[in-house]
């Protein structure tokens, strides 16, 4: 199946996103920046896997 490695991304890049939503909000009520990073970072590394997905419909 050509489009199952591109959804396998995109909902892997869905999935770190929600985390790190959630991670950030989390450091936000506790005031702990070093998790709110982690969370903007594992949202970014959500992006570029739904991206790579994005890419990879493209090409095929």
């Amino acid at each position: 199946m050509p489009g199952r490695d591109s959804s396998k991304d995109k909902n892997e890049g869905a999935m770190d996103k929600a985390k790190g939503r959630a991670e950030e909000a989390a450091g936000s009520l506790t005031s702990n920046e070093d998790r709110k990073a982690e969370g903007r970072a594992d949202q970014d590394k959500g992006t570029l896997k739904k991206k790579k997905g994005a890419a990879k419909d493209l090409l095929s």
